[in-house]
């Protein structure tokens, strides 16, 4: 006993420290629950969306313990009742004395345990949906009834998802439970097998019957809204019901919930009587019926009597999905006219659209993000997007488009000695200012013409607060704010003063705006410190008082997080607006179940790929229900409710009734940057495509069918940057270009402009083309078909108040019979012309490259005007692209000359009728006067390298080393013409002298390029 005593002593203070590691433990993951929970709450309270934060915790909280409980109660109860009316004098074989023997002594554990843990994963499954049970208890009608059932709309966006969710739940439920009792009656004796013969216990076959009548019932709701569900089924053809599903497979549902319905109370009565046989005869049934009626019966209407006569069974199913998809897009509206366009370019032609031709954009923000950095960017710790953002701008009484970007924070810029953890936490905080060119003018050494540029940023856009604390590549979080008479700690922007103060020649501030959650006490630095993991939070003597933590800072980040319910456009876009920097983001409401709408992947449609059914992102309704707008210095994120009619915002409205404000509240100012989402326009395009026809016959045969042209830039350029992949030959053609296949195209997109669309007036305009859908093959053609666009200016109209054609589709269509060039066949014109082909052989020797930049079409002169940019740059270090020629096409003519102006005068008989943006350009700096800032002479602030000869130093030498290169160009070319000349004569030896001054002249174009 002595020894039992001492042993138990020595394991006695064992059993403590256990228990105190497991709290301990138990308390650390509390608290970090805690704190995720906690500066969630203060986030959203910072930003006045706290109703958004504490709706989507009680919901989902209630949805868990719905979730919960009807999975759990139902399971215990079920394992309670077969235990608690188990024989008690059964004869058990020695297999099952055994099982109770182990089981007995953690029955209650296991009855307690099972329910509770598969509680716990209903739970979780369910709290997700709470957006769904939501809307469906405030739900708005839609005014709209479906063609087969005379239903409105909303019971198949709201009701019938709610419903059949309830409905697959409550089976599984029950189905577990089910599953339960039948172990339990096994388990204490209540089914007994013996042989052939299975005896069950009076308890055990009222449970397990009344079990079973409960899920073959549920079968049957289920059954019955199937038929509903048929409406938004994708089918080979369509989506929605077809003429099988209409006369076959929907009557089938209704009579297969009819049996279900009987079996279900034949059931009851096996639980009443006793006969297992009635209701197991009838489930037979029911499964006989489903393959009979539910299979083999649709399957012979489909393939006996509509196979052979398709088009005439479908053709009222597929007006149905025509109506439902035009409406259901936001096209039904679109206004359709023939364009018999032109391919004759004749001189004056462009007299009555001198506006469009004056505005066309010769910038390209896909290629001149690089032009920007070297000119604009000023220090390795600042950064432009990839691709730069198209506005416009009122400058001096006249919109101008422009090109825009802002100046964000890159951290990842920063130099190994200054990365440290503070100076990425309280120093290096904001980006500063934007830099914006004119869309439609060059400089004369081929850069771009700056409306607003320097640091602090000068310009035409005024005055506005130039700090970006809230861009699209913010750190992960900083800490800002101080008291006042405080020492600035966080680096505005390089000032060129004197670099032997403290600041080292920078500019400094102190953030004053209210951008985030207060971390001025000792818990809240404690729980961000736990958030973020970083003892700076809690740790540095730079937290003070007045401190605040800004994250989440991405426009796109804080819309998502406010507005959970939509989907949100990938770009999110800067615009000056009454004096700051606004970040502007289309949110839309999306649904998959609009009858009969035509079902497609948004982010396949958006991206340019074939759609697949697998994807988890389909859509068949769509709208544009929200702008959003994100202030850049202070993060305040605004809703505001575009489409007032949308059924789905009016219902979010509901839920949360302060989160929007009204298009009214919206200023004149920002309305004239608020533009037609280019997502939105994709998904359309995409739609009209293939209906744009109206005809079920016409649509059936698919002898109308349009697709938009890949990009057909893809591959042609030196430095590839679309999303495109190619593959280079490892051969050259006759003028020793290299030449390259494209292995994976990418569809073009669609551009902005101010431009007069035929039968419309001038406006801020987004357009896209089309060419006929074919299978890939050596003959297919690159036709244009036809030409969509859509009225892109919301403003002009005052405050609070749209432009009256915004959101207008224009849909031209060309004649059947004629040919006018798509893009891809003028791209194949202009690298196929031996002209260009020389030229830009020649701007490729030495170290250069050529990109081409975007092919715009333009309706004007009665046809289709292409233009495209070509930018030339070195391949040295520090070198950027300048805009150096424009290729221009009308019908089957091109042009190639230094400028727009230029060119058009040579493509229609020495006189477009016109003046280009470009006809003026100016000077070599580019900065059409806005001053570069009190540090435009910093290292970073533009060195081209050897750029086709412009420096970037002082417009002067710019000029001397265009025309240098320009009279070698020149002189090259005619080179090229007398050898042509000569071999055509069969002189050699005036081959000969024309092949060496070609030769003199290729040296002197690279020296001029080198700045030699």
């Amino acid at each position: 006993m002595t020894t039992t005593s001492s042993t138990s002593g020595r394991r006695s203070p064992r059993v403590p420290i256990v228990v105190t590691i497991i709290v301990l433990a138990a308390l650390v993951i509390a608290f970090f629950i805690f704190a995720s929970l906690y500066t969630d709450y203060a986030w959203f309270a910072q930003l006045g969306f706290q109703q958004v934060l504490t709706t989507r915790w009680i919901a989902g909280t209630l949805m868990f313990l719905a979730g919960f409980l009807g999975m759990a109660v139902p399971v215990y109860a079920s394992i309670a009742i077969a235990f608690r009316f188990r024989p008690v004098y059964a004869k058990l074989n020695s297999q099952l004395d055994r099982y109770q023997q182990v089981i007995e002594p953690l029955r209650r554990a296991v009855m307690i345990g099972i329910p509770v843990v598969l509680g716990i994963f209903a739970g979780l499954s369910t709290a997700g949906r709470w957006t769904m049970v939501l809307e469906y208890f405030n739900r708005t009608p839609f005014g709209k009834t479906d063609p087969q059932f005379g239903l409105d709309i909303g019971f198949y966006v709201f009701e019938l998802p709610f419903w059949r969710a309830i409905v697959a739940y409550s089976s599984a439920v029950v189905l577990i439970a089910g599953l339960a009792a039948l172990a339990a009656c096994y388990l204490y004796g209540a089914m007994r097998f013996g042989g052939r013969e299975v005896r069950i216990s009076k308890a055990a076959r009222i449970q397990l019957a009344i079990t079973a009548a409960v899920y073959v019932a549920l079968q049957a709701v289920s059954l019955w809204l199937d038929q509903y569900a048929a409406l938004t089924k994708s089918n080979s053809l369509i989506t929605g019901a077809q003429y099988t599903e209409v006369n076959a497979v929907i009557p089938g549902r209704e009579i297969m919930a009819g049996i279900a319905a009987i079996v279900a109370i034949l059931f009851i009565v096996t639980a009443v009587i006793g006969r297992w046989r009635i209701s197991i005869v009838g489930t037979g049934l029911l499964l006989v019926a489903a393959i009979v009626i539910g299979g083999i019966y649709p399957w012979i209407v489909q393939r006996l009597q509509v196979k052979p006569s398709e088009r005439t069974f479908e053709s009222a199913y597929i007006e149905r999905n025509i109506k439902a998809t035009r409406d259901a897009y936001g096209v039904a509206g679109v206004q359709e006219q023939n364009y018999d366009a032109t391919t004759e370019a004749s001189s004056g032609a462009l007299a009555q659209d001198a506006q469009t031709t004056a505005n066309i954009r010769l910038i390209d923000p896909k290629i001149v993000s690089d032009t920007f950095s070297q000119l604009q960017q000023y220090r390795q710790y600042y950064q432009f997007p990839k691709e730069l953002d198209v506005d416009r701008y009122d400058v001096k009484g006249e919109t101008e488009d422009t090109v825009i970007a802002v100046r964000d924070i890159d951290l990842d810029g920063l130099s190994a000695q200054a990365n440290t953890p503070y100076n990425r936490a309280f120093v290096y905080t904001h980006g500063y200012g934007v830099t914006a060119a004119y869309g439609n003018q060059r400089a004369s050494d081929g850069k771009p013409v700056f409306l607003e540029s320097g640091i602090p940023s000068n310009g035409a856009l005024g005055d506005f607060q130039q700090r970006v604390y809230f861009g699209e590549t913010s750190p992960a979080y900083s800490i800002v704010g101080a008291p006042k008479g405080s020492k600035n700690v966080e680096l505005d922007y390089p000032s060129g003063s004197d670099e032997n103060d403290d600041s080292g020649g920078n500019a400094t501030t102190t953030y004053a705006g209210d951008g985030g959650p207060s971390i001025g006490n000792f818990f809240n630095r404690l729980v961000y410190a736990a958030k973020f993991q970083s003892e700076q939070i809690l740790l540095s003597n730079a937290v003070n008082q007045d401190s605040q933590i800004l994250y989440d800072r991405d426009p796109i980040t804080r819309v998502q997080k406010v507005a959970p319910y939509l989907t949100l456009d990938n770009d999110a876009y800067p615009a000056i607006v009454d004096h700051r920097i606004q970040w502007v983001v289309d949110g839309y409401t999306t649904s998959d179940a609009y009858p009969y709408s035509q079902s497609q992947s948004l982010s396949d449609t958006i991206a340019g790929a074939e759609s697949s059914a697998y994807r988890t992102d389909q859509v068949n309704y769509i709208r544009n229900s929200v702008k959003a707008t994100v202030d850049a210095y202070t993060g305040k994120v605004t809703l505001y409710a575009w489409d007032t009619k949308d059924p789905v915002l009016k219902t979010w409205q509901k839920i949360f009734p302060t989160a929007t404000k009204p298009v009214s509240s919206m200023s004149a100012e920002l309305l004239d940057h608020v533009r037609y989402p280019t997502d939105l326009f994709k998904v359309q395009r995409s739609i009209l495509g293939t209906y744009h026809v109206t005809n079920a016959n016409s649509f059936y045969s698919g002898d109308d069918a349009w697709n938009v042209p890949q990009e057909p830039t893809s591959g042609t350029n030196d430095t590839d940057t679309s999303d495109a992949s190619t593959t280079t030959n490892s051969g050259t053609n006759a003028l020793g270009a290299t030449t390259t296949t494209t292995a994976k195209g990418n569809l073009q997109d669609p551009y902005y402009l101010t431009m007069k669309v035929p039968g419309q007036g001038t406006a801020y305009t987004l357009y896209t083309t089309y060419i006929p859908q074919q299978s890939a093959g050596a003959n297919n053609r690159n036709v244009l078909t036809g030409y969509l666009a859509v009225d892109s200016d919301a403003g002009g109209a005052g405050k609070g108040k749209k432009g009256s054609g915004y959101g207008k589709l224009t849909l031209l269509t060309m004649p059947k019979t004629d040919n006018i060039p798509g893009p891809g066949q003028v791209q194949s014109l202009f690298n196929g012309d031996s002209t260009v082909s020389q030229e830009l052989n020649i701007l490729k020797r030495g170290n250069s490259t050529v990109k081409q930049g975007n092919l715009l079409t333009l309706p004007v002169g009665g046809g289709f005007l292409y233009v495209q940019p070509v930018y030339v740059q070195s391949t040295s270090s520090g070198s950027y692209p300048l805009l150096q020629k424009v290729l221009v096409a009308f019908g089957d003519k091109i042009a190639f000359e230094d400028t727009l102006d230029e060119a058009l005068n040579s493509l229609f008989g020495g006189d477009s009728g016109a003046s280009a943006g470009d006809s003026g350009a100016s000077g070599g700096s580019g900065d059409s006067g806005a001053s570069s800032g009190s540090d435009s002479g910093s290292s970073d602030s533009g060195s081209s390298g050897s750029d086709s000869g412009a420096s970037s130093g002082s417009s002067g030498s710019g000029t001397v080393d265009n025309a240098a290169l320009q009279k070698a160009l020149n002189d090259a070319k005619q080179a090229l013409q007398d050898r042509q000349d000569a071999y055509a004569e069969n002189d050699l030896v005036a081959a000969a002298e024309a092949d060496q001054r070609l030769q003199d002249a290729i040296q002197a174009a690279t020296e001029a390029e080198g700045g030699n």
